[in-house]
């Protein structure tokens, strides 16, 4: 394979690199694992499109001016109050709504939309993947959390590496490299460079001070450095400040985010009374984020979740509802209305949201799952079927798909 590929030129840098994986194999990648990976990091901000289409307008204008200018961009708001963004290779971006609170204005957006960029222009996922950083694109490669999703560490093949993509640590070198040309893309399309400084700073001494969002978001993936912030410095000092800040503006196609800022932050604190198991005060925090806010699927995901370790199954089932009408694309409420259908008895509505949910994020859990519900339609092939893609995990699910697979076919 070596043979046959070689090398290329970057296309960002113009320094030659290993090339293991073609251009239309790269674009393929980021096509097929933008939705998953988009969903496991908590879904669209669909409560507020009209944001989205404005991150994504600076997010083209930095991309015409990008040394790719010919990728098929993407990019969308993330509904996750963790600071982060990413990027996939083809130029599919994310940026969560919590970090979007973070910004003054929007050279500070471009700043790091820029920095993204570059990311996929310079083909750095795919550069980590050929170096095999990422050894592992199952289920057992997930050593972390992803979004409030309590499943995420069973999600299935693609699913998994597209995550991986997201939450996988750049290195320093990739890092000043995404710095040193978004800068230069910042320039070139018009914004003041001079925000890219200011947020590394700010970046830095949040992280020395153990900001806790940022450590488990934003500095989990693109971890700051006085290096970082030195390098920018000098190379702004070099090609000079002064541009589009655009505070007034941005403070505009912000204010409705900032509004909800209650709600969600409601809804977050709901979450950990949760995982501290304060269920009776997480139902009460939770109810305040639903009465602020009461068109965010979200807020009845976690309402209904609350409810089932109260053994209130007709509540959950509500409840997922709920959350399934106002965002019936979204796996997670999909995958928790069916596992709790399947508690009520309700084979058929179980089946349905399992497999629409595993059309969008394939997990373990859900396979094994629909492996019992054709057990009980005595549709022994299908649970065959079933139970041996769960069996591909690991841990307990894997183990439980395993014995149920052996007492089928003895």
């Amino acid at each position: 394979m070596l043979l046959l590929t070689g090398c290329s030129v970057n296309p960002v840098t113009g320094e030659r690199q290993l090339s293991l994986i073609g251009e239309s194999q790269e674009l393929a990648i980021g096509a097929e694992q933008y939705t998953p990976t988009q969903q496991t990091q908590g879904g669209q901000f669909y409560i507020d499109p009209e944001l989205t289409l404005y991150v994504s307008e600076v997010g083209q204008k930095l991309a015409r001016v990008s040394d790719r200018p010919d990728l098929p961009y993407e990019f969308v708001v993330l509904n996750s109050s963790v600071p982060n963004a990413w990027a996939l290779p083809g130029g599919k971006i994310a940026i969560n709504r919590g970090l979007l609170t973070k910004f003054d204005d929007e050279a500070q957006l471009a700043s790091v939309l820029g920095h993204e960029i570059v990311h996929a222009a310079a083909s750095h996922s795919i550069q980590r993947m050929q170096q095999s950083m990422l050894i592992s694109v199952g289920v057992a490669g997930l050593g972390f959390a992803l979004s409030d999703n309590e499943w995420a560490g069973l999600l299935m093949g693609g699913a998994a590496m597209g995550a991986q993509l997201a939450l996988a640590q750049y290195s320093q070198g990739d890092e000043l490299e995404s710095d040193h040309y978004g800068i230069r893309y910042m320039k070139e399309a018009g914004y003041d460079p001079q925000a890219a400084v200011e947020l590394q700073e700010i970046f830095l001494e949040l992280s020395q001070g153990q900001n806790t969002s940022f450590v488990d978001g934003l500095f989990a993936t693109h971890p700051p450095s006085a290096r970082r912030v030195q390098e920018n410095s000098e190379l702004v000092s070099k090609i000079g400040g002064g541009g589009y800040r655009g505070a007034d503006v941005y403070q505009k196609k912000t204010a409705t985010l900032r509004q909800l800022q209650p709600a969600y932050d409601a809804h977050d604190e709901a979450m950990k009374l949760a995982s501290d198991g304060d269920m009776d005060a997480a139902l009460k925090k939770v109810n305040e984020a639903i009465d602020l806010l009461p068109r965010e699927a979200m807020f009845f995901s976690l309402r209904g979740r609350i409810y089932q370790e109260q053994n209130n199954h007709d509540k959950a089932s509500a409840d997922f509802d709920k959350a399934v009408s106002l965002y019936p694309e979204m796996f997670a409420y999909r995958l928790h209305n069916g596992l709790s259908a399947l508690k009520l008895n309700n084979l058929d509505k179980a089946r349905e949201n399992l497999i629409q949910a595993n059309q969008v994020v394939p997990t373990s859990i859900a396979f094994l799952r629909l492996g019992d519900i054709a057990v009980e339609d005595n549709n022994r092939d299908e649970a065959i079927a079933y139970y041996s893609k769960a069996a591909e995990s690991s841990g307990e699910i894997a183990e439980e798909a395993r014995r149920k697979l052996a007492a089928l076919t003895q």
